[in-house]
């Protein structure tokens, strides 16, 4: 019986998705005009509508914005005035972004209705996963998971991340025991630590039985592989004699982990020990989980930095990233889940929200930083431009194969073509909605003098430079930058983890192949950067190499400001002076690029 409902779930799940993305164009026009309907009389939009709910007088009228541009709105109904300044529904509370990825933390605005809307997401990803790997009834997923404690805003509402939202919601708090090894109490164990610890020690009790391992992102798996690396002496003590350690003194996690370390297990902690003590890591999630099937987190854009490392530890354990979604918006689900990390396209809900694309400058070159939206590329054809030649947006109908672009989305919670800040790529269709590959969040990680490098330079340059240590047994864990402006010229700083594949030790770099580490950097940046480098206005970039662990400072960092460890991103390029610092105190090494000629 249960395996028939199991079926009949999927094969539900599955028709539901195919019957959204046949008819994404219809449905995407129905999304806008449910969201007029509804919104039109409210304080923003009447600016620009005068309560009328045409949509091509939406798209001639209402402008497009970034979050500066409705923050006084958000900010007088966190501040006690009534939601209908922004929409009719009532808020239930503000989702709070991470603010690790693209500066301060935003106020989003939720409703009830929305958040079933986004946890819809979840259960669709299920038929999809469940269509490439058998076997998944028969465990279930060790699960990373985490929440933070939310904040009162002076309305009375509460702002937390997405996440958090999710987590300690009562269709979770259902769901969960089905699905995840981790007992609910461990997850919502307001003490990272100690909710780390028990969730990898109930993962290793039953690891007979986990058949997936997931986390929101690739940062968090690994950094939860390296706190086990550190941690699984003390866990194998606690399996061998049948106690929990004393330090773990959260109620719940302490309860609910005592009923699953109920007798001493001598023979599993020799085991885990006996796989742990090796000087090799390699393949680790393998050799614990034998049975997983495959590893579920987000793992494109900035988390791509992850995917050699998780290679790596999982021994060839596919990497899923199973979705594409922000605090403003879901927008799409990964439909062929063995594709390579690398590769991944996200299929378009039109379901979730009405969107619009704004075709951007395939290089992010000068033309595109000119235009009048920051980011998006003057050059494209008139057919694309209005009467006054500013760039328009194309909607759901019209993006073309190989066109990047910076979507726009427009909400039921309030916001109205609004930029997310992220560019895609149009890689193909699946039925009628549109297939797009994460290509960078559209903002200047880099800046000095004339020179501005993006994310996507700096991580294409990086994965120039690192698959020259690769041969010689190295891995890149993470990274990340700043500009050193303090002297003239200034340069730019790269800070490395580093891990060798063949032991927990690392040996002596060789200076000279790190030197070429740095020129390979610089060759890979783009023509303004030599051109300044050459001519002695940028000095030559410098790299750091910091000790074990200090990116795990950097995210306690970050956490003790506010972050959510769910839905940590380790910054690309750092401003925060006391960040910097944090990955300063854990430099061993630093090393300059000798390169002095460019161009020919």
């Amino acid at each position: 019986m249960a395996d028939q409902m199991e079926t009949r779930n999927y094969e539900n799940g599955w028709k539901f998705l195919e019957e959204l993305t046949e008819n994404g164009h219809r449905i995407q026009e129905q999304v806008l005009e449910e969201i007029l309907l509804r919104n039109a009389g409210t304080e923003y939009l009447s600016r620009f509508l005068h309560g009328q709910t045409d949509k091509q007088l939406f798209k001639n009228n209402v402008p497009i914005v970034t979050y500066e541009d409705i923050k006084p709105y958000i900010d007088r109904i966190a501040n006690g005035e009534t939601s209908n300044i922004l929409l009719a529904d009532p808020i239930s509370e503000f989702i709070q972004s991470s603010g690790t990825s693209g500066g301060q933390p935003k106020l989003i605005p939720m409703t009830a209705e929305n958040f079933e809307k986004k946890t819809l997401e979840l259960t669709l990803v299920d038929p999809v996963v469940k269509k490439y790997f058998d076997g998944l009834e028969k465990g279930k997923t060790m699960s990373l998971f985490f929440v933070k404690k939310g904040s009162e805003t002076p309305s009375g509402l509460t702002a937390r991340t997405l996440t958090s939202c999710y987590f300690m919601s009562d269709s979770f708090k259902k769901s969960a025991p089905k699905i995840c090894r981790s007992p609910i109490e461990t997850i919502l164990c307001l003490d990272h630590k100690q909710s780390m610890y028990c969730q990898l020690l109930t993962g290793l009790l039953q690891r007979d039985h986990v058949v997936s391992i997931s986390s929101i992102f690739g940062s968090v798996l690994a950094r939860s592989i390296k706190f086990l690396e550190d941690q699984w002496n003390e866990l194998c003590s606690n399996i061998r004699t049948g106690c929990l350690s004393d330090w773990i003194t959260d109620p719940g996690c302490r309860n609910t982990v005592s009923s699953i370390l109920t007798r001493p297990n001598p023979e599993l902690a020799d085991m885990i020990e006996h796989i742990c003590g090796n000087e090799s890591w390699e393949g680790i999630i393998k050799k614990l989980w034998p049975k997983a099937k495959y590893i579920n987190s987000v793992i494109t854009g900035t988390m791509s930095q992850y995917i050699s490392l998780l290679d790596f530890y999982g021994g060839g354990i596919p990497l899923v990233s199973p979705s594409y979604g922000s605090s403003e918006s879901t927008f799409g689900i990964n439909l062929n889940p063995l594709s390579s990390p690398y590769d991944v396209s996200y299929t378009f809900l039109p379901n979730m929200a009405y969107f619009e694309f704004l075709p951007v400058d395939k290089d992010g070159g000068e033309n595109a930083r000119e235009s009048d939206f920051d980011g998006v590329s003057s050059q494209w054809s008139s057919e694309i431009t209005n009467a006054n030649g500013n760039v328009e947006p194309v909607d759901f109908a019209n993006v073309k194969l190989g066109q990047y672009y910076e979507v726009v989305v427009t909400t039921f919670t309030g916001l109205y073509r609004y930029r997310v800040g992220d560019v895609l790529k149009l890689t193909g269709f699946h039925n009628n909605s549109p297939q797009f590959q994460f290509v960078e969040r559209r903002n200047t990680v880099l800046s000095i003098d004339m020179d501005k490098t993006s994310e996507a330079d700096l991580l294409q340059a990086i994965g120039n430079a690192k698959r020259h240590l690769e041969p010689l047994g190295f891995i890149l864990m993470t990274f990340s930058s700043y500009a050193e402006t303090s002297s003239i010229p200034g340069r730019y700083v790269l800070f490395w983890e580093l891990k060798f594949k063949e032991s927990t030790r690392c040996p002596k770099l060789d200076a000279k192949i790190m030197e070429q580490c740095c020129s390979i950097v610089e060759e890979s940046l783009d023509f303004t950067y030599k051109s300044l480098r050459e001519a002695n206005k940028i000095a030559a970039l410098e790299l750091r190499v910091v000790k074990h662990g200090t990116f795990d400072a950097l995210m306690d960092f970050y956490v003790s400001k506010g972050a959510s460890i769910n839905q940590y991103k380790t910054p690309c390029c750092i401003q925060s002076e006391e960040a910097v610092k944090v990955l300063n105190s854990g430099v061993v090494e630093k090393f300059f690029s000798p390169k002095t000629f460019f161009l020919s």
